[in-house]
């Protein structure tokens, strides 16, 4: 161990572990990329919420199986390096979870692929257990309530978590953890809220980054 601080890294999934937004791939596989740049135009501009736009990306997987969505996961871009930065992670004693608005099909998906420890961050109504993924229903992108869950969980202190991310929603969370990193975000209002500002396409660097990052005073 090298006297890292921290026992909690928590990390976005989409712009952050993704060189495209995975939903995009998703959108192009099934034909239906208009509504997904749609409803992506109308949360940029603010004329939906957060919610809404999380409902609007779900139903394009409405009706596939979760095979189907995998193989897309399978294929989307992602970071070089992944399993191998949260396994130095893991040597320094931290636990690595996902923090994301993605529903838990997806996010196991990397938990299985990359050796996530936990995942949280989304209220999706009722598992979906094979057969057809179902319309979402009313969700909820919560990614304070899922932080604040993890680290129930987990048993640490948001004082000893840092949190990895590229959107606004990532940038809010950067005031309730001890650390905040902006990673590969287009948006200077993310990089202006963060603690640290990486842009890098290798996880490996990130995670040897965040090793040494400083717990905010």
């Amino acid at each position: 161990m090298s006297g890292c601080p921290w026992r909690l890294i928590t990390v976005d999934i989409d712009g952050t572990l993704t060189l495209v937004h995975g939903w995009l791939r998703i959108a192009e596989r099934f034909g239906r990329e208009a509504e997904y740049r749609d409803s992506n135009k109308r949360f940029q501009s603010e004329e939906v919420g957060e919610d809404a736009h999380l409902a609007a990306l779900l139903a394009l997987a409405r009706g596939h199986t979760i095979a189907e969505i995998e193989s897309v996961l399978e294929e989307t871009p992602h970071l070089d390096g992944i399993r191998e930065g949260i396994d130095d992670l893991h040597h320094e004693g931290a636990k690595v979870a996902l923090l994301t608005h993605n529903p838990p099909y997806v996010a196991r998906w990397y938990v299985q692929k990359f050796g996530f420890d936990d995942l949280d961050g989304t209220t999706v109504p009722g598992p979906v257990a094979g057969g057809p993924i179902p319309a979402p229903g009313l969700v909820h992108a919560d990614k304070p309530g899922g932080l604040q869950r993890l680290t129930g969980r987990l048993r640490v202190s948001p004082r000893d978590t840092v949190h990895v991310g590229d959107g606004w929603s990532d940038a809010e969370l950067f005031p309730l953890v001890g650390g905040g990193v902006a990673l590969n975000s287009p948006y200077p209002a993310v990089d202006r809220a963060a603690d640290l500002v990486l842009h890098l396409r290798d996880f490996r660097e990130v995670a040897r980054a965040i090793i040494g990052l400083s717990r905010r005073r």
